[in-house]
């Protein structure tokens, strides 16, 4: 059995702050230990449920979070960027499965450190007119690729935007959310066991075929700044859905590895980088 572990921090366990997550924030260097302890929960379950082989993709902003030896040896990690597939880096359909950890809810809703890909820039996006974030996108492109996501952890808002958007994936709410900044924390060692109990309790059936998405898919997003938006229409295949609005059609995968690009010209543009 080959895993996929795409790993963000905002979900992470006891973070609630940019502070916690964003290099040179006063308690970054102890949000990526904190990171790296939920995602070797996660690996410790995957071992469980006894994968041969699992590679970890750190996933959050400059993607060079995870100290690699502060990793579970059983794992192989993914560092760095750019990168192609983003938050899904390395995922193949040669993998079994998709586990997600510290994932956050989208841009727009109540959820800790809720954003879409990079903070304020981002306002809105949707998949064949369906708002979508971070999370969805991932299902639905890990889907595309045949590959299902079977778990994932962060706030009682990830979890339940899990779950509107498939409600197959097991959840582990590690800190219920009492604003964007401020959330009520379950206690270290209870979150991490809760993690490595329920990848394992997931993994432990043979994972289910995902519904392949629409080919083509719309991909639409709403932008703060509209000279982002007229800049993208540059691009072959974008078209304006209005001054701020820019959206693409193909195939999922194409389509994502687009939005990378969408995201890296905003960057130029804004002096932002993508934050995920």
């Amino acid at each position: 059995m080959r895993i996929y572990i795409s790993a963000d921090m905002e979900g992470v366990t006891g973070l609630v702050d940019a502070d916690d997550v964003q290099p040179g924030g006063r308690d970054y260097e102890r949000g990526r230990l904190m990171m790296a302890e939920d995602v070797n929960a996660a690996v410790r379950g995957v071992v469980a449920a006894g994968a041969t082989d699992i590679v970890v993709n750190d996933a959050h902003g400059p993607m060079r979070n995870l100290l690699p030896e502060a990793l579970h040896p059983a794992a192989r990690l993914i560092r760095g960027r750019p990168k192609q597939l983003g938050m899904l880096e390395g995922l193949t359909p040669g993998h079994d499965a998709v586990v997600c950890v510290g994932y956050h809810a989208r841009a727009g809703t109540l959820g800790v450190l809720s954003h879409s890909f990079m903070g304020h820039e981002i306002e809105d996006i949707w998949l064949d007119g369906r708002p979508v974030g971070e999370i969805g996108l991932a299902q639905a492109t890990a889907a595309a690729l045949g590959v299902p996501v079977m778990a994932l952890t962060g706030d009682d808002g990830a979890c339940a935007e899990t779950k509107e958007w498939d409600d197959t994936i097991a959840t582990v709410a590690v800190k219920q959310a009492h604003d964007r900044f401020a959330a009520e924390l379950l206690p270290d060692a209870e979150a991490r066991r809760a993690i490595e109990e329920t990848v394992a309790a997931a993994l432990s059936t043979p994972p289910r075929a995902p519904g392949p998405p629409p080919d083509p898919c719309a991909l639409t997003v709403r932008w703060q700044s509209a000279s982002v938006a007229a800049t993208l229409l540059g691009i072959p295949g974008v078209t304006s859905v209005d001054g701020r609005t820019v959206r693409a059609r193909g195939a999922l995968t194409d389509l994502y590895r687009l939005f990378g690009v969408w995201m890296r010209v905003a960057a130029s543009l804004t002096n932002q980088q993508p934050y995920c």
